[in-house]
């Protein structure tokens, strides 16, 4: 009888080691077995940092489709279904998520080469993604990092041509190390010779001169954001500049203002991989096509939609660490100066992550929050210690028992205006409420 990749996986998960190591070894030894799959993709351009690899991949798969090529694309973690980290390119059309029977087949051959040797479930998925996007032409490959860099099981991958670092902050600190200047060499671990290094625009000078000096230590041409490229907000339009010239285009689809340094970054790699040649016109139709779950997501249908009250609007994002709270609290601050409504939250947990540091931007801008427990990870922390950090954060707070719970207690109020309603903390707990709510991504 043939076995689901859910069954697969978690025999995975079953057999080998959860813990965190960041090393090489043993995937590159069962690479070599399988025939060495990583050396036969497509152009590879390699994403890693802390915030936005996912929204500036988004933005790169859709300029490069609009442009008619065909991209594979590597993202993780996943929000419902494993297979959201796969999609395969197609020749003429977007590309697809991995089917069902093809993830399984590769996955298997993956466990019986491995042979019940040591690696982890993060290596030996690679892997087989590695397989799959060998197996498929397409014109490029795009790879986010799963953590870090220079350990990530990613940077197997010799020859790149373009490597990419986001926006870098505190985050899985008991891996990368307890300083920005830590993490940051550990994200730079993924620049190569040769290839351009293309930085966005950085918040923390620390990690701007780690970077600055990896790069040059690693001999990769720098392209640093606010210095080789610009983007600036002008007249209802994004203007993006570098040395190749200047382009006039429409605002992002992708909501708020972080998502144009994400653009922005997108559009700099793309210029600077030589790729192919690709217009005006096709950044433009990428920068209004591009999707991104759980990024400051919009719920415009759905189950968990009708449990609100008639007239909310459902907002949906992953941040979940102080700088993507910043960004968010941002996101949503514009959006009420724009059209006014009360705000309340949402929120689940992780209990590694700084829940303090992610809720404190959100003082005075959120009039309730209501914490939930997070069914999708055993890690989920209880929703009452939320409270107490969104308490301590100068929230407002309260318990409830689900998602559900919490939509129906909002509902069960008077408004004067219908609420704008965040569901936030987790990408773990995006996933939960994707599955929830009957939508999850395709």
């Amino acid at each position: 009888m043939k076995r689901s990749s859910d069954v697969v996986l978690q025999g995975l998960l079953d057999l080998h080691a959860r813990k965190l190591d960041l090393s090489l070894g043993r995937l590159e030894r069962l690479l070599a077995a399988l025939g060495d799959p990583h050396l036969r993709l497509p152009p590879v351009i390699h994403v890693g940092g802390t915030n936005g690899k996912g929204s500036t991949v988004a933005f790169m798969r859709a300029t490069l489709e609009a442009a008619g090529l065909s991209v594979h694309v590597h993202t993780s973690p996943h929000l419902v279904r494993f297979h959201e980290r796969i999609r395969l390119g197609r020749k003429g059309a977007p590309g697809e998520l991995v089917g069902e029977e093809e993830l399984v087949e590769a996955l298997e051959r993956c466990e019986r080469v491995n042979a019940g040797g040591e690696i982890s479930f993060f290596e030996i998925t690679m892997a087989a993604t590695f397989l799959l996007f060998a197996r498929h032409p397409a014109d490029a490959t795009l790879l986010e990092v799963g953590v870090g860099g220079r350990g990530d099981a990613t940077n197997v991958v010799r020859t790149p041509i373009a490597t990419v670092i986001t926006s870098i902050g505190l985050d899985h600190q008991e891996w990368l190390g307890s300083t920005l200047e830590e993490i940051a060499r550990e994200k730079a671990g993924i620049f190569k010779r040769g290839a351009p290094a293309i930085v966005a625009p950085q918040d923390y000078p620390e990690a701007e001169m780690v970077l600055r000096r990896e790069a040059q230590r690693s001999a990769s041409k720098l392209v640093l954001g606010r210095e080789d490229f610009h983007i600036r907000e002008e007249n209802g339009r994004l203007v993006f500049e570098d040395e190749a010239g200047l382009l006039d285009l429409p605002l992002p689809r992708l909501p708020g203002r972080h998502q144009h340094i994400n653009a922005a970054t997108a559009i700099a790699t793309l210029r600077s991989a030589k790729l192919a040649p690709i217009s005006a016109g096709d950044f433009e139709r990428g920068l209004l096509s591009a999707e991104w779950p759980a990024r400051l997501q919009r719920l415009t249908r759905g189950k968990l939609l009708s449990l609100a009250p008639q007239g909310s609007e459902l907002w949906l994002d992953g941040g979940h660490n102080p700088d993507g709270g910043r960004v968010l609290a941002a996101a949503m601050g514009d959006l009420e100066q724009h059209s006014p409504r009360p705000l309340v939250m949402i929120a689940a947990m992780l209990s590694t992550k700084d829940t303090a540091g992610f809720l404190r931007p959100f003082h005075g801008l959120v009039s309730e929050l209501l914490a939930v427990p997070m069914a999708a990870s055993t890690a989920g922390r209880p929703p009452q210690e939320v409270v107490e950090f969104a308490r301590e954060a100068g929230l407002k707070a309260e318990a409830a028992q689900s998602i559900e719970a919490a939509l129906e207690r909002i509902s069960s109020r008077v408004w004067d205006m219908p609420p704008r309603i965040l569901l936030a903390g987790s990408l773990y707990f995006s996933g939960e409420v994707l599955e929830a709510n009957g939508t999850p991504p395709q």
